[in-house]
C-alpha cells in the first residue's frame, strides 16, 4: 500500500498526515456546532482545541517513543519524524486532558461538561486517523489466510492491502475504525436523550473505548510492552473502571439533576 497521497520534487503528503488533519478539522467542527448550541464562546473553543491538539500530539508521540525507546536512542532525530507513524492514542488522550483541564481551570470552564462535548469529534478522529495505520502498513493483527478475510465482511481494497510481502494479516486497524465510528453516531444520538445528565457521554466513551481497544490489542503484534503485559490493556481497564466509576456517581442524582440538554439552566458561558 502506498503511503504517499503525492510526490512531486521532494515535495510529498502522506495518508497518515492527510487522514488524521481530516479527523482533527471535522472533529474541530463538531466540538465547535455543540459549542454554539450551548452558546460557549468561539474563540475558547477554537484556542482549547489548538491546544489540546498541539500537546496531544507531543503525548501521542512521547507514549510511544518511551515504550520503543530501544528504537530511538541511536537516531533521536527520528522522534520527530511524526509523519511515519508512532503515534499512541493512549498517550494523546493523557497530555490532551490534562491541557483540558488547566485550560478549563484558566478560564473556570466545566471540565466534564467539556470533555462531553469532545467525545463524539474525539470517535470519529480515531475513526478516521486509523486508515492512516492502513496506508503505513501498521497497527494490524497476526497473519493469516485470504480464506479467512474473505470470510468476513472485510472490503477487499482493505483484504489486498493485508497483503505485506504476501502474508495477509489480520485488519485491526479496521476493526477498531468501524467501531469507533458506530460509537460516534450512538454518542449523538444518545446526547440528544431528554434526561442524560453531565458527565454520562465522557463515561461511555471510557467504557466503550476501553472495552473496543482491550480485545483489539489482545489481536495486534506490535503492542507496547510493559514487563509481560501490554500496555494498551492495562490502560484500557483503567479507562473502563473510571468510565464505570463516574456512571455510578451520575446514576445516584435525581431524574432532573444536572441535565446535560438543559440549555435554560447552563452555566458555561464565557
Amino acid at each position: 500500500m502506498d503511503p504517499y497521497v503525492f510526490e512531486f520534487k521532494g515535495i510529498s503528503l502522506r495518508w497518515y498526515t492527510l487522514l488524521i488533519l481530516i479527523g482533527v478539522l471535522v472533529g474541530f467542527r463538531l466540538v465547535n456546532k455543540e459549542g454554539r448550541r450551548f452558546n460557549v464562546n468561539k474563540d475558547f473553543l477554537f484556542n482549547l482545541c489548538f491546544w489540546v491538539i498541539i500537546f496531544g500530539i507531543i503525548g501521542a508521540r512521547l507514549y510511544y517513543v518511551v515504550f520503543n525507546f530501544s528504537i530511538y536512542k541511536n537516531d533521536p532525530i527520528s522522534i520527530l519524524k511524526i509523519w511515519e507513524g508512532g503515534l499512541a492514542i493512549h498517550g494523546a488522550l493523557l497530555m490532551g486532558f490534562i491541557t483540558l483541564v488547566f485550560y478549563c481551570k484558566k478560564y473556570k470552564m466545566p471540565i466534564i461538561r467539556i470533555t462531553d462535548f469532545c467525545v463524539p469529534a474525539l470517535l470519529f478522529a480515531q475513526g478516521i486517523g486509523r486508515w492512516g495505520n492502513f496506508f503505513n502498513n501498521e497497527a494490524h493483527g497476526a497473519a493469516t489466510s485470504l480464506a479467512h478475510l474473505q470470510s468476513l465482511p472485510i472490503p477487499k481494497f482493505v483484504i489486498e492491502g493485508m497483503n505485506v510481502s504476501g502474508i495477509y494479516y489480520e485488519p485491526t486497524f479496521y476493526y477498531e475504525s468501524i467501531l469507533c465510528l458506530i460509537g460516534f453516531l450512538v454518542i449523538m444520538v444518545i446526547r440528544r436523550f431528554k434526561y442524560i445528565k453531565i458527565g454520562t457521554l465522557t463515561s461511555l466513551y471510557l467504557m466503550y473505548y476501553g472495552i473496543i481497544r482491550f480485545f483489539i490489542e489482545s489481536m495486534r503484534t506490535d503492542s507496547l510492552m510493559l514487563g509481560g503485559f501490554k500496555v494498551a490493556q492495562i490502560v484500557s481497564v483503567i479507562m473502563f473502571i473510571l468510565g464505570l466509576a463516574n456512571l455510578m456517581v451520575i446514576s445516584r442524582k435525581t431524574k432532573f439533576e444536572d441535565l446535560y440538554n438543559d440549555l435554560d439552566k447552563t452555566n458555561i458561558r464565557f
